[in-house]
């Protein structure tokens, strides 16, 4: 009987946990699947000054997304799988994006938009809110994750950077997806200087 009890007890927090860690799960095959395909981390992958930095395309839709806003402009020479990692990102944003914006109140201002990005979104998918976001106040915003979880399995060091860009695409798309449903144009780009930390910064892109 207490069994039972303490089961019940976890609630809603209990499910949240068990969703993240599937998200995850679910995130590290998608990695591996397209990985095993295409091993190759492409010449669009590079470090700059010890950083990683992910590429990913501008969202050139209107403020409804019409059909095939989520098409990639593909970089050239930037790697295909993270393409394609970004592309389901995208898709993901654009649908959560719909779904927790009909539970909040209406967002009027740029810093709003950013701020539920940082709050709502993150919640929503990893289950803790972002650690810091900065703006230069002329479209530029840097979310800052300082334990970000799809990196905190990685061993630290060096050698391990190369590898990152395949965990931080998908999580650019998600942000983009996501700003896009709510009409704004963005360009977003991640770096990681020391894992886990990671930064993701969005340039709002102005019609």
């Amino acid at each position: 009987m207490r069994a039972r009890s303490a089961g019940r007890s976890l609630g809603a927090g209990g499910r949240r946990m068990a969703d993240a860690v599937l998200f995850e799960f679910l995130h590290t095959e998608m990695v591996a699947e397209l990985w095993a395909h295409d091993p190759d981390p492409g010449p669009g992958v590079h470090r700059e000054q010890r950083h990683t930095r992910v590429p990913t395309a501008t969202c050139s839709a209107s403020a409804s997304c019409p059909p095939g806003c989520g098409a990639l402009c593909v970089r050239k020479g930037q790697n295909m799988s993270l393409s394609v990692l970004e592309g389901m990102g995208f898709r993901v944003g654009q649908a959560l994006g719909e779904r927790l914006s009909r539970e909040t109140l209406a967002y009027r201002e740029e810093l709003d938009i950013l701020k539920f990005l940082c709050k709502d979104l993150w919640m929503a998918v990893f289950q803790k809110q972002m650690d810091s976001l900065r703006t230069n106040h002329q479209g530029t915003y840097v979310l800052q994750d300082n334990s970000f979880p799809l990196l905190i399995r990685m061993a630290s060091g060096l050698q391990y950077l190369e590898e990152a860009p395949k965990f931080l695409a998908f999580t650019c798309g998600l942000l983009r997806g996501t700003l896009c449903t709510l009409g704004v144009k963005s360009l977003v780009t991640a770096s990681v200087a020391a894992l886990p930390a990671c930064k993701f910064q969005v340039v709002i892109q102005k019609s």
